[in-house]
């Protein structure tokens, strides 16, 4: 059973780690969802995570699983960025690379697509790296868009990188 829950400033190293894992490095290549052939940097600097948690804009979502002992270990991450009344970022999704393809990743873009909505956004949108074809698909595939639009990478980078925005209206909640 996964529980979906607002992340807590405390768990902050648990969300750095569960990102880096997921999106950077060789544990990344366990799953299908990473960067790590595209990147080889951290996914999110020292103090990112406490800043986003500490940003009243921000609702970080965690999915917990059981743990063999009897706790929960968080296996999953979304955050979901109000940017103003209609408009809300999606980012940082990921999950555990060996769990990926359970079904985590779905239920954790519903449940950022619900927060969404309750905020009363019309419009949630994101960034996926140009070229990253069968994510962009799968985005696709729950109702995101291309827009047309392209952002930069953040940092410059050789050769460049280049972000695609991917766009989805919100039904009313």
């Amino acid at each position: 059973m996964i529980a979906i829950t607002p992340a807590t400033p405390a768990e902050a190293p648990a969300l750095k780690a569960l990102l880096e894992s997921a999106y950077r490095g060789d544990s990344a290549r366990a799953g299908w969802n990473h960067e790590a052939d595209i990147l080889d940097d951290e996914r999110v600097a020292p103090g990112e995570v406490e800043a986003l948690l500490a940003d009243p804009a921000v609702t970080m979502l965690t999915a917990r699983a059981p743990d063999s002992g009897g706790g929960e270990s968080m296996v999953g991450c979304v955050a979901v960025t109000c940017k103003n009344t209609a408009l809300a970022y999606l980012g940082m999704l990921c999950v555990q690379p060996d769990l990926q393809s359970a079904g985590i990743g779905r239920r954790l873009l519903d449940a950022a697509e619900d927060h969404a909505r309750a905020a009363g956004i019309a419009v949630i949108e994101m960034t996926v790296i140009e070229g990253r074809d069968a994510l962009i698909a799968w985005y696709e595939r729950r109702g995101y868009a291309r827009t047309g639009e392209t952002r930069p990478f953040p940092v410059l980078r050789d050769p460049p990188v280049t972000f695609v925005v991917l766009e989805k209206p919100l039904s009313p909640a």
